[in-house]
C-alpha cells in the first residue's frame, strides 16, 4: 500500500475488520473480488465496489476497508478474471475495451459479483448500493440501466454514455454521478446526454455532482497524468467521498 493510500484509510476511525477473498463466475471467466467486513454478528447493508481500468488493486481494496470501518459489508469486486489483471496501461486499455464495447457481458459481470455481495449471509439484501470508480463507474450505471434491484448507485468519474440506454422504469434505485467539470472523456455533452436518458428513462432519484477543475480519475490517488486529462485532485476526492456518507446514510437507513 502506497503512503497516499494509507492516508486515505486512516481518515476513516480504525475499527475491527475481516477481510478475505471471493471467488465466483460470469459464464466462463473465473472473477476474484476482495471482501471487508466489519467484524460481530447481524445483517448489514452491502456495497460493491468495482474498481477501475487497473484492475482490483490496492485502491478499490481500501476504499473497501473504509466503507467495513463504517458499518458495511463491502465487495470490491472484479470484472476482469482473475486471470486477466492487467500489467500494463496497454493490457488495462485493451480489458476496459472488451467490456465497453459488450455492454450485456460489462452487465453480466457487474450482475455476477452483485449475486456473490448478496450471497453474503452478513448482507442485508434489502440494502445494497453498487459503487464504482471510473470503468467501475460505469459498471456501476450499467447495473442500473439493467434493472438491477439495488437501492442505489454511485459512480466516480465514470462515462456516462452506453450501447443500451435505460428503458422507461429499468432504474428503480437512486442514482449519484459524481464527476469532473474539467474531465475530457466526460464533456458537458456526455453529462446532458445522461440527463435526457434518465429523464426519458423515468429514473425516480438522480442527481449529478460537478467538482469544478477536476479531470478524470480525481478520487484515485497517485493518479497524475494531466497531459492525458487524468489527475487525482485532494479537495475533490474529499468531497465526494462525503457525497457518498451523505448519500449512503440517506438511502440505506
Amino acid at each position: 500500500m502506497t503512503p497516499q493510500l494509507q492516508r486515505l484509510l486512516d481518515t476513516v476511525p480504525a475499527a475491527d475488520v475481516e477481510t478475505g477473498t471471493v471467488r465466483l463466475t460470469a459464464g466462463d471467466t473465473e472473477l476474484e473480488a476482495y471482501l471487508a467486513a466489519p467484524a460481530g454478528d447481524g445483517r448489514r447493508p452491502g456495497v460493491l465496489v468495482l474498481h477501475d481500468w487497473a484492475g482490483v488493486t490496492d485502491h478499490v481494496r481500501v476504499r473497501a476497508q473504509m466503507l467495513a470501518r463504517l458499518g458495511h459489508v463491502a465487495l470490491a469486486g472484479d470484472v476482469f478474471g482473475r486471470e486477466n489483471q492487467p500489467a500494463d496501461q496497454g493490457e488495462s486499455q485493451r480489458l476496459a475495451g472488451e467490456l465497453y464495447g459488450d455492454v450485456a457481458l460489462f452487465r453480466e459481470r457487474v450482475l455476477a459479483n452483485l449475486d456473490a455481495l448478496r450471497a453474503d449471509p452478513r448482507v442485508d439484501p434489502s440494502r445494497v448500493v453498487v459503487m464504482g470508480y471510473c470503468l467501475g463507474g460505469s459498471g456501476a450505471l450499467e447495473a442500473a440501466r439493467a434493472g438491477a434491484d439495488v437501492t442505489g448507485v454511485v459512480s466516480f468519474h465514470g462515462g456516462l454514455g452506453t450501447g443500451a440506454p435505460a428503458e422507461p422504469g429499468s432504474v428503480t434505485g437512486s442514482v449519484l454521478v459524481l464527476t469532473g467539470a474539467d474531465d475530457p472523456m466526460v464533456p458537458i455533452s456526455a453529462v446532458q446526454g445522461f440527463e435526457d436518458e434518465m429523464r426519458a428513462a423515468g429514473a425516480p432519484d438522480w442527481q449529478v455532482v460537478t467538482y469544478s477543475g477536476a479531470l478524470h480519475a480525481f478520487a484515485v490517488p497517485g493518479v497524475d497524468a494531466p497531459e492525458h486529462g487524468a489527475a487525482y485532485q485532494e479537495t475533490a476526492d474529499r468531497r465526494s467521498w462525503r457525497a457518498l456518507q451523505d448519500f449512503l446514510g440517506e438511502v440505506l437507513a
